[in-house]
């Protein structure tokens, strides 16, 4: 079953939004209940705090989400994250099926700068994606 998790179309569709308008800087994916493919959950536009707040705890969800900050020179710079967020208590069927669906997602978008895989909240402060896409 996890070697043959789909995404849907509507992920694409939702990833497109987020790539092409500023009212959508995040797209939250998560595991159909049957574990057979990977379904949008959430479409908008999150501070970091409010993005932190939307993961579930004890859920695995994948994340499209658009990094805003300012480089070493002071240039704005926007990155695309991925973030596969497993943490703690996820139950292992769920982790497996998500490692699957997360490598699907990656090959099937375009435009991904940095992935990140996170177990903890520590994963994906803003301080700590924005030293990785530094």
């Amino acid at each position: 079953m996890s070697s043959g998790i789909s995404v849907e179309e509507s992920c694409v569709a939702a990833f497109r939004e987020l790539t092409g308008h500023r009212d959508v800087n995040t797209v939250i994916y998560r595991l159909s209940a049957d574990l057979a493919s990977i379904v949008p959950e959430f479409e908008g536009n999150l501070t970091h705090d409010e993005l932190l707040e939307a993961l579930p705890t004890g859920e695995p969800r994948l994340v499209a989400y658009e990094l805003a900050f300012a480089a070493a020179d002071g240039a704005r710079r926007h990155e695309i994250v991925l973030i596969s967020w497993s943490p703690e208590g996820t139950d292992i069927e769920q982790r497996t099926v998500l490692a699957s669906g997360y490598r699907a997602l990656r090959s099937t978008l375009d435009r991904i700068d940095l992935c990140v895989q996170a177990t903890g909240l520590a994963d994906v402060q803003y301080d700590e994606l924005v030293s990785r896409a530094s």
